[in-house]
């Protein structure tokens, strides 16, 4: 292998025969990566997703992977995978079907086998394909042998032989050169699709440079799978996707996942607010990367704080929020549940106060590491008593960087506990995001009450806590220890104006019919509609995370001849004041979502329009063509269908 080794140099760039093999343009390609959870997929995806955004791709991905640490190997519950659409113009979602399948085992070609398209490209380890692991999935017969593959492009490739003889020069086992077999796939890939490789390289070196043999080692594997693409017969076709120069404003780019850019949306909310932020949480997945994120930003006056339950993690992020702080605390769905009395409790003390909700499979523990959006409803009403909280939802994985900004905006701004929901794919998806400038964000800073607010009859000046904005019904934000401010919190009703304990019918229909109207009074922009020739009578109307899927969707019916018109909700709660609006200006209103329905029915409960829904709860996306069927479908309507 040193020869073929010699062929690349340190930037990876191959030598000598670049030209002997045909290469063709392609404008996008998916490629999904599976194999046992322990195989490496997950970063073998993530590098080769790096470095497609480092070549000015656009993409998008879905990482697939097991709740389990380490899923049993070689069966089917164990298959992870991590599939890339990048493309030379813009795209919106990981893609339906997979170009190109690698498949390290018969475990993930079982699991995947029904995804891919005939005629795509599989690339199969036969090393893993013995007896005993085909038995262990179903396999009666080699389906590398019995024809059932007939239709597809197989590429059978021994990797892990293929890494073990690259790696004969270290001092490894044979299992532990295995290991790198995942680097020897990802190095054909790379060579296959032109992609950057210094990138790797460099990462490689830093996550093993307390091991440096073994970041030589994946370096090595890394550069014998590339060779291996250029020298040998199989691979008679490499192929090129342009930049997407022209879908991206100019500015600098990179890739990242919506976890990600959550945190960094609440690291800038924090510095654009003047004020220290205090995450309080308990790791859960998917919401865990943000407490991992953000812990390591001390120097922007981040405080994170790991509790030793979801109860405990609220109710410290509260009492932060008291103390004049920016409140976070991170969950997802069973957290939620677990935190709703506190949410109460802040709604009642009315602090500014943000629940991340990273929302997965359900009931119960679920599918922690399938996405889902059947939150909605557990965050709209999920407390005891009239309790009415924010909603926000970002649509995409660099969108979270935004609504975490416009989540904390309204958190400040009403002194109320907003709900940010995002969910599994946005968390762990991953797109290009250009980074702003800080003259583009906004302004967060607020004012903390630092005298007395109120003359009484008798001419004394006192401090009421309760006393309100007439714009915004906020009421003021003080800081314990202040000379002069000192005032009653707790959960038991409130007087107005004074804080005091009351148990007054009166006072108490007041204070809940003020704490609805805070919410309903909301500065939320107006909902956009698309609607280029304005003549569609068909509306599809989404939030979160399916605006990818539903924009792709749209796209292909509009591709097709068909017309019809989008809007997406980033505000739930209060919804935008022209909504009741819009959707009274189609003759149907469709609404996908992965739940049963539970934005149609507050719809349908709030405007009386008859919403058709189209709902999905497999713990994936949608599919843009699965989709663009659906409405379709939705559109023709019963009495077309005779």
């Amino acid at each position: 292998m040193t020869s073929q080794v010699d062929q690349v140099d340190q930037s990876g760039q191959e030598r000598g025969s670049a030209d002997a093999k045909e290469v063709k343009r392609l404008d996008r390609v998916i490629i999904r990566f599976a194999g046992d959870s322990g195989d490496g997929m997950q970063l073998t995806g993530d590098r080769f997703t790096s470095e497609t955004a480092s070549f000015g791709n656009d993409l998008s991905t879905l990482p697939n992977f097991p709740a389990e640490i380490r899923a049993p190997a070689g069966t089917l519950p164990g298959v992870s995978s991590f599939q890339v659409h990048f493309a030379d113009h813009d795209i919106l979602t990981p893609g339906d079907a997979p170009n190109v399948l690698v498949a390290m085992n018969p475990a993930a070609l079982k699991a995947n086998i029904a995804d891919v398209p005939r005629g795509a490209e599989i690339i199969v380890n036969t090393d893993e394909f013995g007896g005993r692991a085909m038995l262990k999935v179903g396999y009666d017969s080699n389906p590398l042998e019995d024809g059932s593959l007939e239709g597809y492009s197989v590429h059978q490739v021994p990797l892990t032989t293929l890494t073990v003889e690259a790696l004969k020069g270290f001092e490894l086992t044979r299992k532990e050169a295995g290991r790198s077999k995942n680097m020897f796939a990802l190095g054909l890939l790379s060579w296959m699709y032109h992609r950057p490789t210094e990138g790797t390289e460099a990462f490689l070196r830093a996550k093993f440079a307390k091991r440096p043999e073994i970041a030589e080692a994946n370096i090595t594997a890394f550069r014998a799978g590339w060779n291996f693409g250029e020298t040998t017969e199989d691979f008679a076709v490499s192929y090129e996707v342009a930049p997407a120069t022209s879908a991206f404003p100019a500015g600098t780019y990179r890739n990242i996942s919506g976890n990600l850019a959550l945190s960094y949306g609440l690291i800038a909310a924090a510095q654009q607010s003047e004020l220290p932020l205090y995450l309080g949480s308990y790791p859960i997945t998917p919401a865990s990367d943000i407490l991992h994120e953000l812990s390591r930003h001390k120097n922007f006056g981040i405080r994170t704080f790991q509790a030793e339950d979801e109860i405990a993690g609220i109710g410290a992020a509260l009492g932060a929020a008291f103390g004049g702080a920016l409140g976070v605390t991170t969950t997802s769905g069973p957290g939620v549940a677990l935190k709703a009395e506190t949410i109460g409790l802040a709604v009642s003390l009315e602090l500014p106060l943000l629940i991340v909700d990273i929302q997965r499979g359900g009931p119960s523990t679920g599918l922690p590491t399938k996405t889902e959006q059947a939150d909605l409803l557990q965050a709209m009403y999920g407390r005891n008593g009239e309790a009415p909280v924010p909603i926000v939802a970002p649509a995409t994985p660099a969108d979270c960087f935004t609504a975490a900004l416009d989540a904390v905006r309204i958190a400040l701004t009403y002194r109320t506990p907003v709900f940010l929901l995002s969910d599994g794919y946005l968390a762990n998806g991953s797109e290009p995001w250009r980074v702003p400038e800080v003259s583009e964000l906004p302004d967060l800073r607020v004012s903390f009450a630092t005298g007395p607010n109120h003359t009484l009859e008798d001419g004394n000046e006192v401090f009421w806590p309760y006393k309100r904005d007439p714009e915004t019904l906020a009421r003021p934000w003080a800081i314990p220890g202040t000379p002069g401010l000192e005032h009653r919190i707790g959960g038991i009703e409130k007087q107005d104006g004074t804080g005091n304990i009351s148990y007054s019918p009166s006072n108490h229909e007041f204070m809940v019919r003020t704490r609805q109207a805070k919410i309903d009074g909301i500065d939320v922009p107006l909902l956009e509609v698309d609607d280029p020739d304005a003549d569609a009578r068909t509306l599809v109307l989404g939030w979160g995370s399916t605006y990818g899927p539903i924009t792709a969707a749209v796209r292909r019916i509009r591709r097709a001849g068909g017309t019809v018109a989008q809007a997406h909700l980033r505000n739930l709660n209060p919804f935008p004041a022209n909504l009741g609006q819009v959707l009274a200006g189609y003759d149907r209103v469709v609404v996908p979502e992965m739940n049963l329905g539970q934005l149609a029915s507050l719809l349908r409960a709030r405007y009386l329009v008859d919403v058709e829904s189209i709902t999905q709860v497999t713990g994936l996306p949608f599919k843009a063509e699965q989709l663009a069927n659906a409405i379709q479908d939705a559109e023709r309507g019963p009495s077309d269908d005779h």
